[in-house]
């Protein structure tokens, strides 16, 4: 943990085989640490800075995302996403999506999951009151990292997503739509 005002190390916490992907419950009660070679989840207790729980998950688990209610973790793992309970610390559904997932980000209104497949060059749109995917989105090639930018009524355009490409420069663009008044 990395105390913000002194920009020091504060607390290391120990958590699983090549840890991935982080996220915040939005009360910062616990963070959720994907654990990629250890096929799990390490549930920390920001007051304690321990592993309160651990959850097991399929292969190779990398991005992670919370519900803007805090009550569901969203896991990319294997060729699915994992729904974990954030009460139980359970998995509640598993949702099959593209080859490889990585990316994973939940829309303000926690309505979507917007997960990306590295495999497959694709974006699932998950719906989230029924966690079956409700879209998916061809892309460029090896799409890794996925967030939400909400709208924003006094900007003259505003996206609704962006997804970071492999590490290699390419023509790909973002593609704005205008702003809802």
């Amino acid at each position: 943990m990395i105390d913000t005002a002194s920009n020091t190390v504060v607390a290391t916490v120990g958590v699983g085989v090549v840890p991935n992907g982080v996220a915040v419950s939005p009360d910062g009660i616990h963070a959720y640490v994907t654990n990629s070679d250890s096929n799990n989840v390490s549930v920390i207790d920001t007051a304690t800075n321990t592993v309160a729980t651990t959850v097991a998950l399929g292969s190779g688990p990398s991005g992670v995302a919370i519900t803007p209610d805090g009550k569901e973790a969203y896991v990319a793992a294997g060729s699915n996403v994992s729904v974990i309970d954030t009460a139980t610390s359970t998995v509640v559904a598993t949702v099959p999506v593209g080859l490889n997932p990585s990316g994973v980000a939940v829309t303000p209104d926690g309505k979507h999951a917007y997960v990306t497949n590295v495999g497959s060059n694709t974006v699932s749109v998950i719906d989230t009151a029924s966690n079956t995917v409700a879209a998916t989105v061809p892309v460029g090639p090896s799409p890794f990292g996925v967030g939400i930018i909400p709208d924003v009524p006094f900007l003259a355009f505003g996206a609704n997503l962006v997804i970071a490409f492999g590490g290699v420069p390419n023509p790909d663009s973002l593609l704005c739509k205008p702003a809802s008044p």
